[in-house]
């Protein structure tokens, strides 16, 4: 099982998270390409730390909102979102190159993410960008999801997420941020709910329903609260229940 996380947020002179502690646990990184957040300084800090610690780095690409965070929802052209998507690609490969290591991945942020979810246009403007730029580098996204869908058809490989931080509707999707039960803190349910996807596919939504959940890499937020604790104790656990940890690229 893969475990990543959201690494590279901050911009200028602000931080968030512990990007240097949370590397030396997880075995890939999605790092901000400078539209949601981070810029060059961070970006090229981030790769040369990975580089070191041997994680796979991978593109989190996202909307063009350092103000929102990439969490507020923005209507694109399919052409332009194409290209911003390409544009990120390219400048986090630069930094991957200059640290000794290559880009691969690809995983949407935040608002992003949920729209490719479900949304046809900017789906397959997020497929297109790939296909132009890389068509081997894989697309990390929600099982059955929109994207995952349009993806495997576009020959892309897809490989299916779970976040052991997040809470889950029946349906399968992410509660909503904002909303009650849309963050998962406690270190035992955490801890849980990682151990059962990876070893069950099964992950229990906010209602309790069993929802399959079959995936080859879980995140952890690095912005959740104690974000660091919890990745060294799923890391344990996954190891103490038999399942090798190792990044999916």
């Amino acid at each position: 099982m893969d475990l990543n996380a959201d690494l590279g947020e901050g911009f200028g002179i602000w931080r968030l998270g512990d990007d240097a502690a949370l590397l030396d646990v997880i075995t890939s990184a999605n790092v901000a390409c400078g539209f949601h957040a981070g810029d060059a300084p961070t970006m090229r800090r981030v790769c040369a730390l990975a580089a070191e610690r041997e994680v796979a780095v991978g593109a989190q690409v996202g909307y063009r909102d350092l103000a929102g965070f990439g969490r507020r929802r923005i209507e694109y052209a399919f052409a332009e979102l194409r290209d911003e998507v390409i544009y990120q690609l390219g400048a986090l490969a630069a930094f991957c190159r200059t640290a000794g290591t290559s880009l691969r991945f690809v995983k949407p942020h935040g608002a992003l993410y949920h729209a490719v979810s479900v949304e046809e246009s900017q789906a397959a403007a997020v497929v297109s960008a790939i296909c132009d730029y890389d068509a081997a580098l894989p697309l990390l996204c929600a099982p059955g999801s929109v994207v995952a869908q349009l993806a495997t058809g576009a020959g892309l490989r897809v490989v299916a997420e779970g976040f052991a931080d997040r809470g889950y509707r029946r349906d399968g999707r992410l509660v909503p941020r904002g909303v009650a039960g849309a963050l998962v803190t406690e270190p035992a349910e955490v801890v849980e709910r990682a151990v059962r996807m990876a070893t069950e596919g099964v992950v229990t939504a906010v209602d309790g329903t069993a929802v399959p959940s079959p995936v080859e890499s879980i995140c952890l937020h690095g912005d959740t609260p104690g974000a660091v604790v919890l990745a060294r104790r799923v890391r344990d656990a996954l190891t103490a229940a038999g399942v090798p940890v190792a990044p999916f690229a």
